[in-house]
């Protein structure tokens, strides 16, 4: 799975809170945290559709937007990335690090914590 940005990962949390939402909706929710404009969050909803990140529909005559990407797999690839990448950890990044998180609940938690101890080997060919 490609990860997104760190300004993708901004959007796809305002979705994963609540979706569908609108472009106008999104920026509102994101403006203060990245000091875009609207046409750049335009520009990078519609980068995030070319990826497959977001799927858009229309409601109510309005065109809207949901993540593709699923919340717990998304935040185990990063989680998986900073700890390999950044920190270089060859052992499975610590799940506790989430404790407290008010982007997942208790069962989101647990299944980032199976995904990120069950991450392939790179070796093993299966990334």
């Amino acid at each position: 799975m490609a990860i997104p940005s760190i300004s993708e990962l901004i959007i796809l949390k305002a979705l994963w809170r609540q979706q569908p939402l609108s472009a106008r909706e999104i920026h509102q929710q994101i403006e203060d945290e990245l000091g875009w404009s609207y046409s750049s969050t335009r520009k990078t909803l519609e980068r995030m559709l070319d990826k497959g990140s977001l799927r858009q529909a229309t409601l109510h005559g309005v065109q809207v937007y949901e993540a593709a990407l699923e919340k717990v797999g998304t935040l185990a690839s990063f989680a998986h990335d900073f700890g390999t990448r950044v920190m270089e950890m060859a052992s499975p990044f610590p799940v506790n690090m989430f404790t407290g998180s008010k982007l997942v609940d208790d069962a989101e938690l647990a299944q980032l914590e199976q995904l990120l101890q069950d991450w392939p080997e790179p070796d093993g060919g299966s990334q």
